[in-house]
């Protein structure tokens, strides 16, 4: 009798595996999987634990530049690959692709999948100290995916071609998923409540996910004398250089423009009770999460046109992409949609369909699992 297969997840937050990669875990344990994770433990822990998932705590910090943190976290991960003999590794964004790729290489594990959740700030900063650590990085994922049966998953095509073009990966060992999936039976379509019309943009507060550019975008709403409410859902992370500090935010709130209710669990609840959600993003997006649970429960959008957000955004159709940093076009849209309930029901109807032909859980799911089964026969062939 054959031993089931271990598959092994690192990720470096709880938080993110829970909302990102639970249905993905859950899915390779009924698949007959024993599924580990390695990430560090916060609040989503007990959760975890509570799963069946046998979970190994990780020191590792993605802000962190101390080398001797760095080298803890490396051999830490180094370690856990060891005892544990994965079948599968699992790698979640920059520093466990790296640290983790290494491992794998080090301990002998058959098979890795790097997936990367966007690019981040990296690959999209500007001037001469970013395109040094742009070189250095795409020579460190060069190395990591000569390794065999190593294979790369991207959200969105862009990311994918780029890292073609620049030589990182080939295409025959890259893979398009597009996004995290949302389950639609959760976050459901349901008509807009009657009242004031209610904007939400719910993101980590970082400026980079063009937070004080909704701001003034609502000041300006509120200087053309539009009636609307505007949320900011999420909390700062203070692990990123572009985070926005909490007096920051608890100014505009107290300022009376928009309403920042932190960090919320219930977004089927916040969004069943909007109107409109916005993301007038410029991080290096995969393809962001809120917008596909946005468009599931038939809600119109405004995001930026850059990678990741045109994957789920079709302008004119469920929502309208504007130029990043614009503010004249991110009020203009709001404004419209803001005046039209009948566009939005249109566009929000639009969405709908289109998560649920394109982006539900269980086609990336589908996807996902296909990736492991790939690996796997490749295993088999070998021996």
């Amino acid at each position: 009798m054959t031993s089931r297969p271990r598959l092994l997840f690192l990720i470096t937050e709880d938080w993110y595996f829970w909302s990102h990669r639970l249905s993905i875990a859950r899915s390779a344990r009924d698949a007959g999987f024993n599924v580990i994770i390695a990430t560090r433990g916060h609040r989503h822990k007990e959760r975890i634990v509570k799963e069946g998932f046998k979970l190994f705590p990780l020191k590792l910090e993605r802000r962190s530049r101390n080398i001797f943190k760095e080298l803890f976290s490396a051999l830490q991960i180094i370690k856990i690959y060891r005892e544990i003999r994965p079948t599968i590794v699992y790698h979640v964004a920059l520093k466990p692709i790296l640290y983790g790729s290494l491992a794998a290489w080090l301990c002998g594990i058959p098979a890795v999948v790097n997936v990367f959740a966007g690019l981040g700030l990296i690959f999209v900063g500007q001037g001469q100290k970013a395109s040094f650590f742009k070189r250095i990085l795409a020579l460190a994922y060069r190395i990591t995916f000569s390794l065999k049966n190593t294979i790369g998953v991207f959200q969105n095509p862009e990311n994918l071609e780029m890292f073609v073009d620049m030589g990182i990966i080939k295409t025959e060992k890259a893979v398009l998923i597009r996004g995290s999936g949302v389950d639609t039976s959760h976050f459901i379509h349901l008509p807009e409540t009657s009242g004031i019309p209610t904007i939400v943009l719910a993101s980590r507060m970082l400026y980079e996910k063009g937070v004080s550019e909704f701001v003034n975008a609502a000041r300006q709403l509120r200087r053309n004398g539009m009636n609307c409410r505007a949320l900011l859902v999420g909390k700062p992370d203070s692990e990123n250089p572009t985070s926005i500090p909490e007096e920051i935010l608890r100014s505009w709130h107290s300022e009376g423009i928009v309403e920042w209710l932190k960090y919320r669990e219930d977004m089927p609840e916040i969004l069943s009770k909007s109107h409109i959600v916005v993301l007038p993003t410029t991080y290096g997006e995969g393809v962001p999460k809120i917008l596909i649970e946005a468009a599931s429960c038939g809600r119109a959008i405004v995001a930026t046109d850059v990678p990741g957000c045109r994957e789920i955004v079709r302008n004119n159709e469920n929502g309208f992409l504007v130029p990043p940093k614009d503010l004249k076009s991110l009020t203009a849209s709001l404004k419209i949609l803001i005046k039209d309930p009948n566009l939005r029901a249109k566009m929000g109807a639009r969405g709908r369909e289109i998560v649920e032909a394109e982006f539900s859980e269980k086609i990336v799911v589908k996807q996902t699992m296909e990736v492991y089964e790939r690996l796997l026969s490749q295993k088999r062939d070998r021996c």
